[in-house]
Formats: structure tokens, C-alpha cells, sequence
């Protein structure tokens, strides 16, 4: 493991780019961020409120998760960016959380089912939390119409998502420690079935769970685990067979660099960092 970036302030959301920079969130800051090639530099593409996760689709596009507003951001690398959802029919946004794109080309959003100021005070997650009710959403919504449709909901903290080899919809329960999959069929998803459980610990008091997460071409799952300090890997089977730990107790989200590399970056919470691991695989296409 080595460390990648620093002096990041609550970062989520990598995404490796094709020059060799990443993007990351910066939930502290308010900021969706770049990391030039090698980690030493960063730049500030935009500041948009409290940005949770991010996607580029392939014409370059930045879309944006956040949480405050909740909205659904498009933002261009001139920093440049309109909030162009806010809500679902007359269902406003509460937790916009997570992004990636399908096979189909659209794009997948989830909403976490609460509103920020509900869960956190002054940043730290309240003592009373499992009490609040969640429900936990999953959107599909077309890129250039913008046209949307609710594929899913009552998830208990929805939040990272992605698809795998297989072509289905994988989509992480933060409370339990479900990954949900999604089959796909003909353009259309599958009713939700547990595929696997990445906590050590069931039924803790304090809030730990899958966060975001990516595939690698074997098939194999990379689960941020948050609260939990470690990227667990589950097999095509949904099986544990790894925990990678991590510095921090709290990482955020894992994406593959660039073809070739066989490395994962992960962004961690507590410590502000991006780290780096070497691994056996590529990671899947993104756009499946």
C-alpha cells in the first residue's frame, strides 16, 4: 500500500481519467477536485455545495451527487455546472449518494431515503440514529433527455452501486451490510436479491457499512467497508475472500487506475488521503 494523495477533506468518489489524474469529492471543501498525475497537486474544478459521488460519462461530462442541495449536478471540466434534477416527479431528492453508468448508456443514481442535517450534527452521526427513518432509493435516468425512472426504493441507506461482468445491477444497503444484485434481462433489472454481507460485526450500534465499490474483469467485487477500515473483495459468488485494511477506519470508495495497472485507489475519510494497492486484475468497464 502506499499513499496516493493527502490533505484531502473528506474525499469520496474516485474516478481515474485518461491522462492519469483522478477526480475526487471533497465533501469538507465542498468541492469536486482534481488530482494531477502522480498525487502531489491538486486543482478545484468546482465548488458545489457537498458533493457525495461522482461519474464521467464518455463525452466527458461530470455528473455529481450532492447532498446539499440534494440535486444531481452536470459539470464540465471549465468548472462550469447546472443542477438538472432535483427531484423525481413530485418525490424531491433527499441523499443523492452514488453514480455509474449502465450497459444501456444511462445513468444510475442512488438516494440514500434522508436528509443530511437529519442523520449528521456539525459532521459527527448522531447517537440516535437507527432511528430515522430511510428509504433508501434507486433512479435511472437518461443523460441527454434527462428523462428519469424510480427502479427501486425502501433500501435501508442506499448507496454505492455498480455493474458487473455479468451485466447486473449491484447495489450496497450501508445499514446490514447487504450487497444487493440486480439481474438483468432484456434492458431491464431483476427484482433485488441478497448477493452478499461485508461486515465482520452484525448489529453494531454505530453506523458501518458498504460505501462504493467497482469490479474488477474477474468478476470479482472491491467494497469500501465505512467504519469498518478495510475494502472487503467478494467472489462471483458473493463469498468473502479478502480484506484489505485500510490506515483509516473510515474508507469511502474504490476505483481501478487506468488499464494496465492493476492497482485500486481508495478514498479514505479519516485520514484525508487517496491510498493505492496493487491487485491481480484489471477493473471492469465502467460502462459495461
Amino acid at each position: 500500500m502506499t499513499t496516493y494523495a493527502r490533505d484531502l477533506q473528506r474525499p469520496e468518489g474516485p474516478v481515474a481519467l485518461a491522462d492519469g489524474s483522478f477526480l475526487v469529492v471533497e465533501g469538507g471543501r465542498g468541492t469536486v477536485t482534481q488530482i494531477m498525475p502522480g498525487g502531489h497537486t491538486t486543482r478545484i474544478i468546482a465548488t458545489t455545495g457537498e458533493p457525495n459521488g461522482l461519474a464521467v460519462d464518455r463525452g466527458g461530462a461530470i455528473w455529481v451527487a450532492d447532498v446539499r442541495p440534494p440535486a444531481l449536478i452536470r459539470l464540465g471540466m471549465d468548472g462550469k455546472f447546472d443542477r438538472v434534477l432535483m427531484k423525481y416527479c413530485d418525490e424531491p431528492f433527499m441523499y443523492p449518494n452514488d453514480l455509474c453508468f449502465g450497459p444501456d448508456g444511462a445513468l444510475y443514481l442512488t438516494d440514500s431515503g434522508f436528509r443530511v442535517d437529519d442523520l449528521e450534527a456539525n459532521g459527527v452521526i448522531r447517537p440516535d440514529w437507527k432511528r430515522l427513518k430511510m428509504d433508501g432509493r434507486i433512479y435511472r435516468i437518461d443523460p441527454t433527455t434527462l428523462a428519469m425512472e424510480k427502479l427501486d426504493d425502501g433500501l435501508y441507506l442506499a448507496n454505492g452501486l455498480a455493474f458487473g461482468p455479468d451485466g447486473a445491477l449491484y447495489v450496497a444497503e450501508t445499514v446490514g451490510g447487504a450487497i444487493y444484485r440486480y439481474a438483468w434481462t432484456a434492458g431491464k433489472l431483476g427484482p433485488r436479491r441478497e448477493f452478499g454481507n461485508v461486515l465482520t460485526v452484525k448489529d453494531r450500534p454505530d453506523l458501518v457499512g458498504p460505501d462504493g465499490m467497482a469490479f474488477d474483469t474477474n468478476g470479482k467485487l472491491y467494497v469500501a467497508v465505512a467504519g469498518q477500515g478495510d475494502v472487503t473483495v467478494l467472489g462471483r459468488d458473493g463469498a468473502v475472500l479478502e480484506r484489505i485494511a485500510t490506515p483509516g477506519s473510515f474508507p469511502t470508495n474504490v476505483c481501478f487506475g487506468l488499464p494496465g495497472e492493476k492497482k485500486i485507489y481508495v478514498t479514505e475519510y479519516d485520514k484525508g488521503h487517496v491510498e493505492c494497492y496493487d491487485v491481480d486484475a484489471d477493473g471492469f468497464s465502467l460502462y459495461g
